[in-house]
């Protein structure tokens, strides 16, 4: 089977997280909390070891690493820092997490772990850089003074001066040796080559006279490469934007205009796309289409 897990974005400690679990036959047989009492969690992203990256978006927000499974209470990892958190996204390979911040002028950060537990990484006490970008592309990362600052300290995104700022930063994703993370503020994509340290867009509406996508939100890669986008505005679509560059809606919500898509999944199979309408019908929606999808990538 599988599990789902989805975000409550409430704010006043009244936020958190839920799980909906599937069997083998794709059949929901559980449903239940596995975090709660904080505040505005917007996004976050699965870890190779089972378990959800819940993040709070709000200043100075916090992550949380939650048992999917509701068996063992969420455990803050304050290595991730604190900011106003959007997503993650995990690179297995090199031991290393990428964030965004929803931020105007928010940053593009990395942790690398420097401990490991019990074949995990160990959240607490590793280094959280920030990427610093060139003119040309090519990224480095500078570590950061303080990841952990308090309410009276300098924000992490104004810590270090050659730190590279990016309008509104949302979903992350990681597939192939490659982080894929889009920027809502100016509707882009953004493609990070790890092993060239090279940073691309890869989608850029302003740049097309009728652009099929904007609003861009979360996201998720499917295993061959396919980014799904799922719009916050535009037209309420999950819109699939190929390995070309090509543009092409998948799903639309109608009559809910005053929502947002979330939350794109696709089942291990690869025969069910999961998605949340945020406020559909006043409490939001989580919608499951069958259909012949590949499987989602990491």
């Amino acid at each position: 089977g599988w599990i789902y897990t989805s975000n409550s974005e409430v704010g006043n400690r009244g936020g958190g997280a839920g799980a909906l679990r599937f069997n083998a036959e794709g059949e929901l047989i559980d449903a239940y909390p596995i975090l709660s009492g904080t505040t505005d969690n917007c996004a976050g992203g699965a870890t190779p070891w089972s378990t959800w990256l819940s993040c709070e978006e709000t200043a100075y927000g916090q992550v949380y690493e939650c048992d999917v499974y509701g068996k063992r209470s969420a455990v803050l990892c304050p290595g991730l820092g604190y900011f106003k958190h959007e997503a993650v996204a995990v690179d297995p390979s090199w031991r290393r997490v990428y964030l965004t911040e929803d931020e105007k002028d928010g940053c593009l950060y990395r942790y690398t772990a420097l401990e490991m537990m019990d074949d995990r990484f160990d959240f607490h006490s590793g280094l959280l850089e920030v990427a610093s970008v060139d003119d040309e592309g090519y990224v480095s990362w500078i570590p950061l003074p303080n990841p952990t600052p308090k309410s009276y300290q300098s924000p992490t995104r104004l810590q270090v001066p050659r730190a590279s700022h990016f309008n509104g930063g949302e979903g992350i994703w990681y597939h192939a040796g490659r982080i894929i993370f889009s920027t809502k503020g100016d509707n882009r994509i953004w493609e990070y080559d790890i092993s060239k340290n090279f940073l691309r867009v890869i989608y850029d509406a302003k740049t097309l006279s009728r652009p099929v996508l904007t609003g861009v939100d979360n996201i998720c890669v499917s295993s061959d490469g396919n980014v799904l986008v799922a719009e916050d505005g535009g037209d309420l679509q999950i819109v699939v934007l190929g390995p070309t560059g090509r543009a092409v809606p998948l799903v639309q919500i109608v009559g809910q205009d005053d929502s947002e898509m979330a939350g794109p999944a696709i089942s291990p199979r690869g025969d069910k796309l999961y998605f949340s309408s945020q406020r559909g019908n006043g409490n939001g929606i989580t919608y499951e289409i069958s259909g012949r999808f590949l499987k989602g990538g990491r």
